[in-house]
């Protein structure tokens, strides 16, 4: 549909007058959260200024968007990159690659993969002074939140950490301890007066850990058993916690791989009672459902675990709504050899899709792009930037923000292959997937990073962010 009048107003604001602009967006169909616009964008150092049907201003170049949907650039919000100390698992190179590859332009790196683990204010500097070399997109750093690290939270808020992370259940790290309902009560008093928002991930431990020990008795590893290990209801118990603490303690709580409807209308009640509360999903969970896990093995274990048809058609329902707040990958790779075992309990959990499952949602709302690519821009853009107060800078295709920009074309279905992945190993549950989506060029502060199937030489690398105050 076409808009004009009162966003393109809004818009039609700049920031300086300059002679000339160094690039125009041209022909494409810019996606907002509030609708589809037919409107040229011009660029200077950066930032956008201009916003409009038509760009009439001289101009170093132009980029010909026609016939394709120009979307702000995905801040994806929850990615394991593992570096340092695990950067045979990823690292980030080749994840800010993979990710620009898949239109994003941003990343929330979470603390625990890394060796030391983000615990403090050194561990924090030190991954963004790697980020800050070897990143081809901008960035941020989540701090962790654990037993043992509450008085170091200070630390990481002056250090300018996005949040604080913090498990509910084993996370499968040593190094990073999950937390018990008290030193979550504590370390969500401490962030709420640090202004630092929580992140959980949400799993009951005992009632995964009772399930677990009783079906691995029994001699069962296949994958029905795992996903029997996490029921939905381990899921419930810890957001219902969760949730109770942060409408106790005032804490700003982000509920991260949220896997089920029941999970996400917990937390629609809770912020209709005024708790300050945001729920993330994941492209998983709303594409692929627990057949597939039994279909595809270890390339699909994630926990939460993937749900039933039924489950991953209302996630669809409630994005649908407004109900989910974001949407991020959960990329979480691994050693090919961690995936390599017929025993789910022994195999790594988590699913590499950085670079193909945003695609793909897109691909998925094909046939309703006037309805469901707005809801896109908000949930993978606008939503994160505001949440964690970045969007005085990103999350938007507006004059005053970075020029952070992907184009997405429509066209035949194409089969994905493991050669299409920038990612450090070649595994993905995505590969074998059918998408009529494909990313053509991704944008960074009006330079390009990655252009028709190649990553290119940016000028900068990618900028630490850290939340405005």
């Amino acid at each position: 549909m076409k808009r004009t009048g009162p966003i393109f107003r809004e818009n039609a604001k700049t920031i300086h007058e300059p002679e000339r602009l160094d690039l125009v967006v041209r022909g494409g169909r810019v996606v907002t959260p509030e609708g589809i616009l037919d409107a040229e964008i011009g660029i200077v150092r950066g930032k956008i200024v201009r916003l409009a049907p038509k760009v009439s201003d001289a101009t170093e170049s132009e980029l010909d968007a026609g016939g394709r949907y120009v979307l702000p650039g995905i801040i994806d919000a929850h990615v394991h990159f593992n570096e340092p100390g695990r950067a045979e698992w990823e690292g980030l190179a080749t994840g800010s690659a993979a990710l620009a590859a898949g239109g994003g332009t941003m990343f929330f790196d979470m603390p625990l993969n890394s060796e030391p683990p983000v615990l403090n204010a050194a561990a924090l500097r030190e991954k963004r002074r790697l980020a800050e070399e070897k990143s081809c997109t901008d960035f941020a750093l989540w701090g962790g939140l654990t037993p043992g690290n509450l008085d170091q939270l200070a630390g990481l808020r002056d250090a300018g950490a996005i949040g604080l992370k913090a498990f509910m259940c084993n996370s499968g790290i040593a190094s990073f301890a999950n937390v018990d309902a008290k030193s979550l009560r504590e370390g969500m008093k401490r962030a709420t007066k640090l202004g630092l928002p929580v992140a959980v991930h949400a799993e009951d431990d005992a009632l995964a850990a009772k399930l677990t020990a009783e079906l691995r008795a029994k001699g069962r590893t296949d994958a029905r058993a795992w996903l029997d290990s996490r029921p939905v209801e381990a899921e419930l118990a810890a957001i219902r916690l969760a949730l109770e603490l942060a409408a106790e303690t005032g804490c700003a709580l982000h509920v991260v791989h949220v896997s089920s409807p029941e999970g996400i209308a917990l937390i629609a009640e809770a912020r209709n009672q005024r708790v300050d509360v945001s729920a993330e999903t994941c492209p998983h969970y709303l594409l692929l459902n627990e057949k597939d896990v039994e279909r595809l093995g270890p390339l699909a274990k994630c926990a939460p675990p993937l749900r039933d048809e039924k489950r991953r058609k209302a996630l669809w329902a409630d994005l649908r709504a407004g109900d989910i707040q974001t949407v991020g990958s959960d990329h979480s790779p691994s050693l090919p050899e961690m995936k390599d075992s017929a025993n789910m309990f022994a195999v790594w959990g988590g699913i590499a899709g950085v670079q193909h499952g945003f695609e793909l949602l897109f691909s998925a709302c094909e046939k309703s792009v006037a309805r469901d690519l707005p809801v896109l821009a908000a949930v993978l853009a606008r939503n994160v930037a505001r949440r964690f107060r970045i969007d005085d800078r990103k999350g938007q295709i507006a004059t005053g923000r970075d020029a952070d920009f992907s184009l997405v074309e429509f066209g035949k279905a194409r089969t994905i292959h493991a050669d299409d992945l920038w990612t450090r190993h070649r595994i993905s549950a995505y590969a074998g997937e059918r998408s009529r989506a494909r990313v053509t060029h991704t944008y960074l502060r009006g330079k390009p990073v990655y252009a028709e199937g190649r990553l290119t030489n940016l000028p900068q690398p990618g900028q630490f962010l850290a939340p405005h105050r």
